[in-house]
């Protein structure tokens, strides 16, 4: 049977606040970047430095522009599933020590960034091009950031536990 309270209790301890503020203030980094460059962009690409320039494309595909197509069914799929996989890192999230609830927390906001603009623009706007020379790493956003940093914070922190 399903316990209201343990959940009610589970769901409103202080360290699941501190991860939804910490998910929320990622969201809200990347939303505000986002708008920067799509209300200000008016060239096609802006030079910053020799490895990094600002150079916005829509992305259609899920990291790195993988599986872009123009179709809108398989996008529709891949949009569910990725925000059935965001559900599934809340729970998680709820059922983990600190060190991954902050990974979490990470990972959660970046996806919740382009998982929003993904309903709301049908792409997700990147603009960070990082280069050397000729070579051109994939654009990507903060939200990727933030994403890639959470993940391999998980994997460092899941590397070094201790079998306890």
């Amino acid at each position: 049977m399903i316990d209201l309270k343990e959940i009610k209790d589970k769901t409103f301890k202080r360290e699941n606040i501190y991860s939804l503020a910490i998910i929320i203030f990622i969201f809200l980094i990347d939303r505000y970047s986002k708008i920067q460059i799509t209300n200000n962009f008016l060239d096609n690409a802006y030079y910053i430095n020799d490895f990094l320039n600002f150079d916005l494309i829509w992305n259609t595909g899920i990291g790195f522009g993988l599986l872009s197509w123009d179709n809108s069914i398989f996008y529709n799929i891949i949009t569910a599933i990725i925000g059935i996989v965001i559900v599934t890192l809340l729970y998680f999230l709820l059922n983990s020590k600190i060190f991954d609830r902050i990974s979490l927390s990470l990972i959660i906001g970046g996806a919740l960034g382009n998982f929003y603009d993904r309903l709301s623009y049908k792409a997700v706007p990147d603009f960070i091009d990082v280069h050397y020379g000729s070579f051109h790493w994939f654009t990507f956003n903060c939200a990727d950031i933030f994403i890639t940093v959470g993940i391999i914070c998980f994997l460092l922190g899941d590397l070094f536990k201790k079998n306890v």
